[in-house]
């Protein structure tokens, strides 16, 4: 791991998003309560809030971080291309930055909402997953 001891304590706050495209009868399903396995989005957002939680467990080399605050949204988006949209947001106040905590999350409730859905359509695609915000420490970011 990357030495971070010298740098001071600030806040952190990263925001990233992702999206699961799919069906249209497969957003309609989702949004009925009709899939087998459940509440999608509640399951979802529980478990990207998890991920977030275990972030250092699953990537190498990466600092565990006491998140004071893990947020994730899901929003059902209609029309042309249909989809489930993601946005994970992280905090803590630390001396390294909370980028892969809030990625980690978009990514696996990305991966919850496919699990959850893939009884009804095998061809969902999870795209577009990045980071949008990055504040705190040496540089801001925003995309």
């Amino acid at each position: 791991m990357v030495d971070v001891g010298h740098k001071p304590d600030t806040e952190r706050v990263a925001v990233a998003k992702g999206e699961v495209q799919m069906k249209a009868e497969t957003l309609a399903l989702i949004r009925d309560g009709a899939l087998k396995k459940g509440d999608v989005l509640t399951v979802a957002q529980l478990a990207g809030v998890m991920a977030a939680k275990k972030t250092s467990e699953l990537i190498p080399l990466c600092h565990p971080l006491a998140l004071t605050h893990i947020g994730v949204e899901l929003e059902l988006k209609d029309g042309e291309s249909p989809r489930v949209e993601i946005t994970a947001t992280a905090r803590t106040t630390g001396k390294t930055g909370v980028e892969m905590e809030a990625l980690a999350a978009v990514s696996v409730a990305a991966l919850t909402v496919y699990d959850m859905a893939k009884a009804a359509e095998k061809t969902m695609r999870i795209t577009n997953v990045r980071l949008v915000e990055k504040r705190g420490g040496k540089s801001d970011y925003v995309a």
